[in-house]
């Protein structure tokens, strides 16, 4: 039996990693979950609690749902159902999964699913490091681990996230947040580029998405969100792999950026205050 920390429970970690009933650790953080969430439809579609967390608050390889606007989360299951988001990297096998799933989903399975995840306050789970140098990782579950006792590594014009507790990480701990190394600067940078829109490089980011990049609407807060999520987002917008009918106010915005600009946005964004 495993505990994580914190918890009064205890599973095993075949429990942990189960597929339609995955472990809740801690059951009075969320309001109570629906079907779809807790359990899934056993041999047909995943839990939404499994890759997201009972929570939503996910991990580095897939989205971060909670507290995102009810009417937002509706319209991206509806863009997955119809082949109009996928990812620009062919080796992210969950964003297909995630297409396969959205079709098993009545109507009223995704409005339940985004009226419970919308419920769920954002918490501060990011940490961000500036930093020259990073541990040397290891990639496993398309997550990034350190490599123990090989070294460490320039950044390069990277964010690397990675777990603060590599233990609570692999027992899917909501409450165990995560490290995103960044380069040197990189915050004060973003920010410049975020709130100015960089000489006419692209729109600030508070145009739609709110001054403290909170969200406004049915648009999506930003503050505080996982950077490996917000990167593969800004690439699959800015390579055309997201489609759906909010992509195109997104592509734009996105389109002459660099690869050291984008680093240094998520930087800014992820170290803001959810």
């Amino acid at each position: 039996m495993r505990q994580a920390e914190g918890s009064t429970r205890q599973f095993t970690q075949a429990q942990v990693s189960f597929s339609y009933g995955p472990a809740d650790w801690f059951p009075d953080d969320h309001p109570p979950m629906p079907a779809t969430v807790s359990h899934g439809k056993p041999g047909v579609a995943r839990a939404c609690g499994l890759c997201h967390l009972p929570n939503g608050r996910g991990r580095p390889e897939n989205a971060p749902v909670q507290g995102l606007p009810y009417e937002y989360i509706v319209q991206q299951l509806h863009d997955f159902q119809q082949g109009l988001r996928r990812s620009a990297d062919p080796r992210k096998a969950n964003t297909l999964e995630m297409e396969n799933i959205s079709k098993t989903l009545t109507e009223d399975e995704i409005k339940e699913a985004a009226r419970y995840f919308s419920a769920i306050k954002v918490p501060q789970y990011i940490r961000v490091v500036e930093t020259e140098t990073v541990p040397k990782m290891r990639i496993q579950g398309e997550i990034y681990f350190p490599s123990g006792d090989a070294g460490i590594e320039p950044i390069g014009v990277r964010i690397i996230e990675t777990p603060e507790d590599v233990a609570q990480t692999q027992l899917r701990n909501p409450r165990s947040g995560f490290i995103a190394y960044a380069p040197i600067g990189s915050i004060k940078r973003g920010e410049a580029l975020a709130t100015t829109g960089g000489s006419g490089k692209t729109t600030p980011c508070g145009v739609c998405h709110g001054a403290d990049l909170k969200g406004l609407g049915t648009i999506p807060n930003l503050a505080g969100r996982s950077p490996s999520y917000l990167a593969r987002q800004m690439y699959d917008l800015k390579l055309g792999t997201r489609r759906g009918p909010m992509s195109a106010l997104m592509k734009p915005v996105v389109a002459n950026l660099t690869d050291g600009d984008i680093v240094d946005l998520i930087a800014y964004i992820s170290s803001r205050q959810p």
